[in-house]
C-alpha cells in the first residue's frame, strides 16, 4: 500500500523531463528520421501510435511520439503515454532475484527447493521419462528458472486465467506448479515459461520477507525514480495508458479486448512475468543502469559483477528466443549471433520484448538502447517487428562514429 502512495504521491513529476539529455555525440539527422519512419507505420494503419526512446549511458538522444493513444477519441499518444510492457517485465524480476544474490542471501546456482520446498521431489512426466514417472537428472535451480531451462509445465487448467483474474496468491501459483511434473530434463532444453518467472517472484517474498511489488519498489522503482511504473495502475495512470489494438477480418485497426488495462477488485497477482505498466522515460532510466553497470546517478542498485552474469550467455548452444542467433542470459535475451532484426546490433546486445509488441534493447558495444513503445496485437512475430527493424537501424546509424 506505501508503494502505490509513493506512486501517486510522485505522479506530478511525470510532466517534467524525466532524465538527462546525452551529451555523447548521435547524428541529429538519423534522429530526426525515427518519428516520420514511425509515423508510416501510422499511416499506413498497422499502428495507432508509438513513442520511440534512444539513449546512451549518459542520458537520452531522442524521444518522440507519435500517432495516438486513443484512435476512436483521436486522442494523442504523448511521450509521458503509459503502456502495458507485458515480458518486458521479466528482466526485472531477475534484477530482483540478482539484488538478493548480491546480498548474499540466494545463489543462481541453489536449488529451487531451498527457497520453495514445495519444489523439493519433482518428477519427470511419463512421456519425458519413458516410463513411470521418475526423477530428474538433477533439481531445478533458480538459474534455469532465470534461463527459461526448467522445464516446468505451464499453469494447470483451474489456473489458466491467473492473468486476467488475479484472484490467486504467487504462493497459491508457484505450489500449484511445483506439483506437475517437469516436461523435460532441468538444464536440456529452452522453453519460455511465464511460470518460472512467476516463480522467481514467489522467491524474492521468501527470501526478502517482502511482498514482491513492494521489494521491487524499494529496490529498483524507487531509487531509480521510475515514478510511472507499477503494477496496479490507479485511475490517474489508466488516463494515460494506450489502448490496444489489432486487425479485424477487413484489416483496420480495432480495440482489442486489452483496450485499458483492467483490474480485479483486490488483485493478489502481480504477474512477475508481465504484469507491469510502464513509460519509455522509466526504461529508459533501467536501461542506463545495466549499461552503466548496475549504477545510475550515484545509487547502485547492482553490482557490476552481477550484470555481466545476467547478461552474457547462459544456455550455452540450446536453441533460445524467437528470433535467429539469440541465446538467453538471467532474465535478458542475449544477441549471441547477429542476424536479421538483429543484425545492426553488436554481439552481446541484451533486451526483451512484451507482447503488446513493445521491445527494449541495449547494445553495450556501441553504447546505445531502443525503446519502442507500441500497443498492438496480431503481430507475425513482435520480436521480428518492422517497427522494431526500423528503430534499430535508424539508432545504430545516429551513433556510429
Amino acid at each position: 500500500m506505501l508503494a502505490r502512495r509513493c506512486l501517486l504521491l510522485l505522479a506530478p513529476l511525470c510532466l517534467v523531463p524525466a532524465f538527462a539529455p546525452a551529451q555523447l555525440p548521435a547524428d541529429p539527422s538519423k534522429l530526426a528520421a525515427i518519428a516520420p519512419a514511425m509515423q508510416k507505420f501510422v499511416d499506413a494503419g498497422d499502428l495507432s501510435g508509438a513513442v520511440t526512446l534512444v539513449g546512451r549511458k549518459d542520458g537520452v538522444v531522442h524521444h518522440e511520439a507519435v500517432g495516438f493513444r486513443d484512435l476512436a477519441a483521436k486522442e494523442p499518444m504523448q511521450k509521458d503515454t503509459l503502456f502495458r510492457i507485458a515480458s518486458m517485465t521479466k528482466p526485472i524480476t531477475a534484477i530482483g532475484i540478482m539484488i538478493l544474490a548480491d546480498e548474499g542471501k540466494l545463489s543462481p546456482d541453489d536449488d529451487v527447493a531451498k527457497h520453495l520446498p514445495e519444489f523439493a521431489g519433482q518428477t519427470l512426466s511419463p512421456e519425458k521419462a519413458g516410463g513411470p514417472p521418475r526423477k530428474p537428472a538433477r533439481p531445478v535451480k533458480l538459474r534455469d528458472l532465470l534461463a527459461h531451462t526448467a522445464g516446468l509445465a505451464n499453469y494447470p487448467k483451474e489456473l489458466a486465467d491467473i492473468y486476467s483474474t488475479r484472484d490467486r496468491t504467487l504462493a497459491e501459483t508457484t505450489k500449484a506448479v511445483a506439483a506437475l511434473p517437469l516436461q523435460f530434463e532441468p538444464g536440456s532444453k529452452w522453453s519460455y515459461s511465464n511460470p518460472g518467472i512467476d516463480t522467481l517472484g514467489r522467491v524474492i517474498e521468501v527470501v526478502s520477507g517482502e511482498s514482491y511489488e513492494a521489494f521491487l519498489q524499494k529496490r529498483v522503482f524507487g531509487p531509480l525514480g521510475m515514478t510511472d511504473t507499477t503494477f496496479y495502475p490507479k485511475p490517474e495512470h489508466m488516463k494515460r495508458v494506450a489502448l490496444t489494438y489489432g486487425k479485424d477480418k477487413d484489416g483496420k485497426l480495432a480495440a482489442g479486448p486489452f483496450g485499458l488495462v483492467g483490474l480485479p477488485a483486490n488483485p493478489k497477482h502481480p504477474i512477475p512475468a508481465g504484469g507491469l505498466v510502464s513509460s519509455a522515460a522509466d526504461m529508459a532510466k533501467l536501461y542506463r543502469l545495466m549499461l552503466n553497470g548496475g549504477e545510475l546517478d550515484g545509487k547502485r542498485v547492482l553490482s557490476a559483477k552481477a550484470v555481466a552474469e545476467m547478461t552474457r550467455t547462459q544456455t550455452g548452444d540450446i536453441t533460445t528466443g524467437f528470433v535467429p542467433g539469440m541465446s538467453f542470459g538471467y532474465g535478458w535475451a542475449v544477441v549471441k549471433e547477429p542476424k536479421g532484426v538483429t543484425a545492426m546490433l553488436s554481439p552481446g546486445s541484451f533486451g526483451h520484448g512484451g507482447a503488446f509488441a513493445t521491445q527494449g534493447w541495449i547494445d553495450p558495444t556501441r553504447n546505445v538502447f531502443v525503446v519502442l513503445m507500441i500497443q498492438r496485437t496480431g503481430l507475425p512475430n513482435a520480436d521480428a517487428s518492422p517497427m522494431r527493424q526500423t528503430l534499430q537501424e535508424l539508432a545504430v546509424a545516429a551513433v556510429k562514429k
